[in-house]
């Protein structure tokens, strides 16, 4: 489409009483006027032209009979047909002009997006939405939309067809679907199950709760001829009519549902169906019919029977004759025909056959019919389960006859026992599981005889490192090693468990043998001395264990394993690679974490912490430069607590993160008021907990923080642990750069400790590194402590990180790290946590220095 004279802004018929008036003036003969009204004459055809080609347009575009609308690229309606403002019940001018929204209020804001990826390739754009009609009522609609170049503008034209009556007709359709009362189900190419309507599943016993695609699973189901023969998949109806894409009427099917045991016959009819433009179909529909009771006295049904491994019996009474299907015959498996009911006894074991025998006679007697699971063995030795099914023959007053199936459940036995052992059985080391072992140990304390049980609670040593650094898979290599240690350590002296993650049990008898259990624990360490080797790694992975005895350490299965575990913690916390027994002391101890964990929930409501701060200094000068928020918590019933009593547990129960925020506004209340008093900004260094780090609000909390006491990000170093390098890469990396876009000092603390991933550290935004106190305390005279403060240094020198010594408590001490280039430093050489009043003083009698600390 094109603009006329008019859509540019130009006055047309102006223009042309300009031309004629200016070539009457030049005069008839005149060259220019002659040129004059050749221009007029062309302006008027051109005129005339757009019209025509306008009227064009629009009468071709409002005769057709569906919604058309032109959309610009941001979603402006620019026209609208006929059919639209009839389908939409609106004037032109409520729509033209408008966003499509007012259509279709519904819409997301990028609904375009998609719309022109799929123009963009030369595609058309179908969709089905629902449109508003002025009145407020709403009607769906398929959209069709393509590229269209309107007034020189790149645009869409929109034809929205109203689908109303083909939904109504689905609707119907379904309706019918599910009131006929045969079976129908629709396939996917693949015999996958797209769709069954009622009569379909009370024909197949599924339930509503039941996944329908699953149920009807050919792996479910035995599926035969009307001869008997097992069908293959290529010979069922639905497979037959999807390969030839004709029709398949009437074939008979024995349907035997392996689980439930129970046979159906259907006559199946299966129609394929083609989607537009295709030549295979896409679908088949199968229609069925339920004709078992027509077959239940037939042949085929016998044969169906022998298939499912079912077998029929009468028992003759007054002439003590038994008669046997073929297929009960091959399930007892006798050397010889059985014919007489002492000859079927002699199948089974002893005790069964006082069993089947006693429900004979209860039905002779007149009572009820009887289904029984029993045990024998054939002739060959095999043995077998069967399920023995008997009743009075129908109509039969006396009782003279007695009639039934035999069902071979040898392969669900088996079956049941299998799953029992799994059930039992940890699928990685093969060791029982948890259930199993509580099962066990709970058998075991109820026997008198044998309720001197002794639990060896077994925990490794720094799995999680494995796990961590070399992935899951080395994490699970190191449990099946770990668990063949333990088993040649234990041997048969007791029952070993895994009981969950990197934990393990023994169970032994401590009865016979007082000793045993510590004999059990010296040998389970002294199976890990040796490392462990994951293919050019080799890790040092030992056991901290905990020892309970019953019945003095409990009575109970939970009880006697919990105070193990206590057992073991202690073990874990004295130091590593070493065995604990219980004691009341530790249950002690146990009451009193159970203390603090309660009093620390409330610590932060009740206004008990405190933050003292530790000044970081030049080590040449003893300058204060910055300083560390130290957290200090007074009770009111445990008193004053250190730091390393209750960290530990607020990182357990997850109360450090309400804590760690606590400590980080305190921290910016405190550096204001200096800041108020006149002292200038202080950098604050806040620990902050790896679970504070996991969150997804760490940057906007800061952020808003130092917003609320109007603090630079300067005015901020947040330390964190080694943890951050090597749990959550690319989350870590985000974090931390929305902090230091905020100008937040960011420092790994305590480096060194752990495992640290230098990898991860070079690719981190961070700005120093802490040494730990671990190593400060022993230099200069250890050789291991100076070769890690060397490494660590040269670690920093190499990346552009700055270096904080921490726990520098010695004239040698600093000049060691003077001499190593460590330029900061914190300890009791230069001052204790002070409260703020006292760092206030101390800054005031020596005003902060600025050093570089990146």
């Amino acid at each position: 489409m094109s603009h006329d004279a008019a859509s540019e802004g130009l006055d047309l018929p102006a223009l042309v009483a300009a031309l004629e008036r200016t070539a009457a003036e030049r005069g008839p003969d005149d060259a220019t006027a002659l040129l004059l009204r050749q221009a007029r004459d062309a302006l008027l055809a051109k005129q005339q032209e757009a019209d025509t080609e306008r009227s064009r347009y629009r009468n071709l575009f409002d005769a057709v009979p569906d919604p058309v609308s032109i959309i610009a690229e941001d979603g402006t309606v620019l026209d609208l047909n006929k059919a639209g403002m009839q389908a939409y019940k609106r004037p032109r001018e409520e729509i033209v002009g408008r966003n499509i929204n007012v259509l279709n209020p519904d819409l997301p804001r990028d609904h375009l997006v998609p719309v022109w990826e799929t123009l963009n390739r030369g595609e058309t754009y179908v969709i089905e939405v629902t449109n508003m009609r002025g009145d407020g009522t709403r009607f769906p609609v398929e959209v069709h939309s393509a590229n269209i170049n309107f007034d020189g503008r790149k645009s869409i034209v929109a034809v929205a067809r109203d689908i109303s009556s083909r939904r109504l007709a689905e609707m119907r359709y379904r309706e019918l679907m599910e009131t006929i009362d045969k079976g129908i189900v629709v396939n996917n190419r693949e015999l996958v199950v797209q769709y069954c309507n009622g009569a379909a599943m009370r024909i197949f016993g599924i339930r509503e709760d039941q996944r329908v695609g699953q149920e009807l699973a050919l792996d479910r189901w035995h599926i035969v001829d009307e001869h008997g023969r097992e069908m293959q998949r290529h010979e069922l109806p639905a497979q037959r009519a999807l390969d030839t894409g004709q029709m398949v009427e009437s074939v008979l099917l024995g349907m035997y549902h392996r689980e439930r045991k129970h046979l159906i016959w259907l006559t199946a009819t299966s129609v394929p169906q083609f989607a537009p433009g295709e030549s295979q179909p896409s679908q088949v529909t199968t229609l069925f019919s339920d004709v078992t009771e027509l077959k239940r006295d037939s042949a085929l049904f016998d044969r169906a029977q022998s298939l499912a491994h079912i077998g029929g019996w009468e028992w003759d009474i007054g002439r003590d004759r038994v008669y046997l299907t073929d297929e009960a015959q091959r399930i007892l498996g006798a050397a010889r025909p059985l014919v007489t009911l002492d000859d079927v006894l002699s199948c089974l074991r002893e005790s069964d056959r006082r069993r089947l025998r006693g429900a004979l006679d209860l039905i002779t007697a007149g009572g009820q019919g009887f289904d029984l699971e029993l045990q024998g063995t054939q002739a060959d030795g095999h043995p077998f389960w069967i399920r023995v099914i008997g009743d009075a023959e129908p109509g039969d007053p006396g009782a003279s006859r007695i009639t039934g199936t035999m069902q071979d459940i040898s392969q669900d036995k088996q079956a049941e026992e299998t799953l029992r052992i799994q059930a039992r059985t940890d699928p990685l080391t093969g060791l029982m599981n948890r259930d199993a072992v509580l099962t066990e140990l709970g058998a075991r304390l109820a026997d008198p005889e044998r309720a001197q049980v002794a639990v060896l609670y077994i925990d490794l040593d720094r799995f999680k490192m494995v796990n961590d650094v070399l992935g899951h898979n080395a994490g699970d290599e190191l449990l099946v090693q770990a668990s063949d240690r333990i088993r040649g350590a234990v041997g048969t002296d007791g029952m070993i468990a895994r009981f969950g993650g990197d934990e393990f049990l023994v169970i032994c008898d401590a009865g016979v043998d007082p000793h045993l259990p510590e004999k059990l624990a010296h040998a389970v360490l002294g199976a890990f001395a040796d490392a462990f080797r994951f293919g050019k790694d080799e890790f040092a992975i030992t056991a901290s264990i905990g020892l309970a005895v019953s019945p003095s350490d409990g009575l109970r299965p939970q009880q006697l394993i919990q105070n193990a575990d206590i057992a073991m913690y202690d073990s874990k916390h004295r130091a590593r690679n070493g065995w604990q027994s219980f004691t009341q002391e530790l249950a002690q101890r146990q009451q009193d974490r159970l203390q603090i964990e309660t009093q620390l929930r409330r610590a932060v409501d009740n206004e008990e912490f405190r933050l003292v701060y530790q000044p970081q200094v030049d080590l040449r000068n003893g300058r204060i430069i910055a300083g560390e928020a130290l957290i200090r918590w007074q009770n009111h019933q445990l008193g004053e607590l250190r730091p390393d009593v209750f960290i530990s547990h607020a990182e357990t129960t997850g109360d450090i993160v309400r804590i760690g925020s606590w400590v980080l506004r305190e921290a910016c209340r405190q550096v204001a008021a200096w800041r108020d008093q006149g002292l200038g900004i202080v950098r604050v260094a806040v620990n902050v907990s790896y679970r504070q780090f996991a969150g997804d609000d760490l940057a906007d909390r800061v952020r808003a923080i130092l917003t609320e006491f109007d603090l630079p990000g300067a005015a901020l170093e947040l330390e964190f642990t080694e943890r951050v390098l090597i749990e959550d890469a690319p989350a870590t990396l985000r974090t931390f750069a929305d902090l230091r876009q905020l100008g937040v000092m960011l420092t790994i603390d305590d480096f060194g400790e752990g495992y640290s991933a230098l990898n991860y550290l070079r690719r981190l935004p961070i700005h120093g590194l802490k040494l730990s106190p671990l190593f400060t305390e022993g230099v200069p005279n250890n050789r291991s402590d100076v070769a890690v403060c060397q490494a660590v240094s040269a670690i920093a020198r190499s990346l552009g990180l700055g270096l904080v010594a921490e726990g520098v408590e010695s004239e040698a001490q600093r000049q060691f790290l003077l001499n190593l280039g460590v330029p900061v430093g914190q300890g009791f050489l230069f001052a204790p946590g002070l409260s703020p009043d006292e760092f206030a003083r101390r800054l005031a009698d020596a005003p902060l220095e600025r050093v570089l600390h990146a």
